[in-house]
């Protein structure tokens, strides 16, 4: 009788384990982290603490005139003023007024840049895709999303800690500057708790920026409407510059406000981090269906695909400044009003240099010089969306073609030019809306007034384009100088009473006050010349530099 004996079993190949992070890791992406936060935001912080200084350090000449003091104050109560600037608390003193004139600017900076940055480094890293090896290993993806969320705490908790000692330093009470700074830094942490939940939740970064930015924008409004319109105050706790505003800084230092600020930051990002753990790289928790009808509606020519690629972004821009420009239009009506009853609280007003706000037009054509501020900002981030797809290769196949390069650079710069002619184009037409309860501001006066801006934004467009062809890591920044830059410059000036050619530098020290007075020909046309000129040298740079990888 034989025996069988079965064969062995085959061996099972052993399958290594995913080894533990090493003690230093953490710690290498957090560097990592930092480095690619820094510039951006030390340009925040300087900006940020040179605004709120020099706003600071031209209280004492205001203060020196008591007619001037007494307008403003007068002047400041109107609620059309109060929905630009915010609730005035403690304008009689150094402290308050800084933070009426330069709070709200500095929060919109310090917000933004936090909301940008994070969706840059965390979910526009996932889909460039340079995360993949970094996430192969023992980091996981959550860790990663904190550390980019810690390095840009850090950035944000340093302005706030800089604004500070900037006040303190200028001489007011030591507890308001370091209300105000606290409030400043929560609000950044806030913006970019937002931005990183939105990247967690939504598959590409475009998507994530846009909600991020519509929460901020949203917020804005919000601050806006309760502060504006009588009756509606408690809307102030709904938006985080309400609550910045709730803090009282040189009056009650409030720090409920801030610590609602703080805490709701802090449930955003634990969200954050959550989500990040639950889902795969690469890949949003809404994820797009794998299948759908196509559309290839204007996919036929790159000037189509590029109106395509812009109609999102114009769309949501356009949705952004006419709701503000709406109600811009609402209130100036009962801001021209409020000025027509009493004499004398205009002539103060006029003192204390608001003399062109006693009119529809006068006040339109104010608001509307600052116009430029977010135009010029669209016209460059839609250049940087371009050298954008050209380092994700996604420009590689057109530019092996028979498609030319100057040719995909022109058809964007067109483009892009159609978009801020429609953007200005939505803001007379708001404002005209807004007016047309009272009668005050005719839809042509309206048009004229928001295109007498378009050099200022078609200058930053040439320089965007310029940097494309140049600097191409700095499109964005380099192309929003001349409408940031430029404003925050002839703030500068005019509050610390620099030399004329100082304040010349800006282009908005060119700007007239349309449609109050005549358009500047002769200004406008060199402005546009200047932008042209940038655009041809940046085209020239395109051509000869190879494309990003």
């Amino acid at each position: 009788m034989s025996t069988r004996t079965s064969p062995a079993p085959a061996r099972v190949p052993d399958v290594p384990a995913v080894p533990a992070a090493a003690p230093g890791t953490g710690r290498a992406v957090g560097r990592l982290a930092l480095r690619q936060v820094r510039r951006g935001g030390l340009a925040t912080l300087l900006v940020a603490v040179a605004l709120t200084a020099t706003v600071a350090a031209s209280f004492d000449a205001l203060a020196a005139d008591p007619a001037t003091l007494a307008g403003l104050l007068a002047v400041a109560q109107n609620p059309a003023v109060r929905t630009l600037f915010g609730e005035p608390v403690a304008l009689e003193t150094a402290g308050g007024f800084t933070v009426w004139r330069s709070g709200t600017p500095v929060a919109v900076l310090v917000g933004a840049w936090a909301a940008l940055a994070t969706t840059r480094t965390t979910r526009g890293e996932e889909e460039a895709g340079r995360w993949n090896l970094l996430l192969a290993g023992p980091v996981r993806l959550r860790t990663a999303v904190g550390r980019q969320l810690l390095a840009v705490a850090a950035v944000v908790t340093a302005t706030g800690a800089a604004l500070a000692a900037a006040l303190v330093l200028a001489g007011t009470p030591t507890g308001g500057a370091a209300v105000h700074g606290a409030g400043i830094a929560a609000l950044g942490l806030f913006s970019a708790a937002v931005a990183a939940l939105a990247a967690q939740v939504l598959g590409t970064r475009s998507a994530a920026t846009g909600a991020a930015v519509a929460a901020l924008g949203a917020g804005l409004l919000t601050r806006s409407v309760a502060d504006g319109v009588p009756g509606w105050q408690g809307l102030r706790w709904a938006s985080p510059f309400g609550l910045l505003g709730l803090s009282r800084p040189y009056a009650q230092d409030r720090v409920l406000p801030v610590l609602l600020l703080l805490a709701a930051a802090a449930a955003l990002a634990a969200v954050a981090l959550v989500l990040a753990g639950r889902r795969d790289v690469g890949s949003g928790l809404l994820a797009r269906p794998a299948h759908r009808r196509a559309r290839t509606a204007l996919l036929g020519s790159v000037g189509g695909f590029a109106v395509r690629r812009a109609l999102r972004p114009v769309a949501g821009w356009s949705t952004g400044i006419g709701a503000y420009y709406l109600l811009i239009g609402t209130t100036a009506v009962a801001l021209t009003e409020f000025l027509a009853q009493d004499a004398a609280v205009s002539d103060l007003a006029g003192q204390a240099g608001f003399a062109a706000l006693d009119s529809v037009r006068g006040f339109t054509a104010t608001v509307f010089s600052l116009l430029p501020v977010p135009v010029g900002v669209f016209a460059a981030v839609r250049i940087a969306a371009l050298v954008a797809a050209e380092s994700d290769r996604r420009l590689a196949l057109p530019a092996a073609g028979p498609v030319g390069r100057l040719r995909l650079l022109g058809t964007e710069a067109a483009v892009t030019a159609a978009g801020v002619l429609t953007l200005l184009s939505v803001a007379a037409f708001a404002t005209w809306c807004g007016t047309a309860a009272g009668g005050g501001l005719p839809l042509a006066d309206a048009l004229r007034g928001t295109w007498s801006t378009a050099p200022v934004a078609l200058l930053c467009l040439g320089a965007a384009v310029l940097a494309a062809g140049w600097l191409p890591s700095a499109t964005a920044l380099v192309g929003s100088l001349p409408a940031v830059g430029g404003f925050l410059l002839q703030i500068l000036a005019d509050s610390t009473g620099a030399p004329a050619w100082v304040r010349e530098v800006s282009p908005f020290a060119h700007l007239a006050l349309v449609p109050l007075e005549p358009a500047g020909t002769a200004a406008a046309l060199v402005m546009t010349l200047v932008a042209v000129l940038l655009a041809v040298v940046g085209a020239a740079g395109y051509r000869r530099r190879d494309l990003l990888c």
